[in-house]
């Protein structure tokens, strides 16, 4: 495990000189794309049956999740039971402002509801005053919480709060505590992802942790697009229209 000063060295070596970045990923072939797709209801107005209905599409169309809110974890857990689609839920949303105890409880919790996924937002404002120590204890915290109990982590940057030194020191911290997977936004920011930022924190962390695209992805083009620049897991809400556009 890097230390603060360790990922803050390395922060600015990387800001200096990028590594060549990995090969392109192969783009999945027709429906198979649904399987890079966590199919997404995130809206705080959502109602269970809106999530009958996520849960009934995720089913049909074989989705890598579905993503929700914590109060639906139990529920699309139920829905999804025996249908190979896993459930994944988001904590500290949006705004990862809650202390690292918090976000560590309420991930153990949604985990045993059923979650085998987790998004976390990172406390966006220690990245911003280039806290790595508290930026780290916050990913760390929650990735215990959902690795000891066989859950995959994800780690939200709000990229589009940060300047590129500072998205830089995310994917660091994300890659140095042991997350599976960086992700660029909330949807809820200023802004949702980009082709530039996907590249970049495909280059930050390499070919060996995954990169999740998410925000403003709503049509086949931007899929691809995303996929081109290195993401290998898209959050969307508008799957089901997206892989209409291949299966059609």
């Amino acid at each position: 495990m890097k230390t603060s000063v360790e990922i803050l060295a390395l922060t600015d070596q990387l800001e200096k000189q990028m590594p060549p970045a990995p090969a392109v990923l192969e783009m999945p072939r027709g429906a198979a794309l649904a399987g890079w797709i966590d199919h997404t209801l995130l809206k705080p107005e959502a109602t269970p049956a809106q999530v009958e209905k996520l849960c009934a599409e995720a089913r049909e169309y074989h989705f890598a999740t579905v993503c929700l809110n914590p109060v639906y974890a139990s529920l699309a857990s139920k829905l999804l039971a025996g249908s190979g689609v896993p459930v994944c839920v988001v904590i500290g949303f949006p705004l990862g402002a809650t202390t690292p105890e918090l976000k560590a409880l309420e991930a153990g919790r949604v985990v045993e509801m059923g979650a085998k996924e987790v998004d976390m937002v990172i406390h966006i404002g220690s990245l911003k005053a280039g806290d790595a120590a508290r930026a780290l204890e916050d990913v760390q915290a929650v990735l215990e919480a959902c690795h000891a109990r066989g859950a995959h982590l994800k780690v939200i940057l709000e990229m589009a709060l940060l300047t590129r030194r500072e998205k830089i020191l995310g994917c660091v911290i994300s890659q140095a505590a042991g997350a599976d997977f960086v992700k660029t936004s909330t949807g809820f920011g200023p802004g949702g992802a980009t082709v530039e930022d996907v590249a970049l924190m495909r280059a930050v962390v390499g070919a060996g942790m995954g990169v999740k695209a998410a925000g403003g992805i709503r049509t086949l083009a931007d899929a691809r697009a995303m996929i081109s620049a290195g993401a290998n897991r898209l959050g969307v809400s508008a799957g089901v229209s997206i892989l209409r556009e291949v299966i059609l």
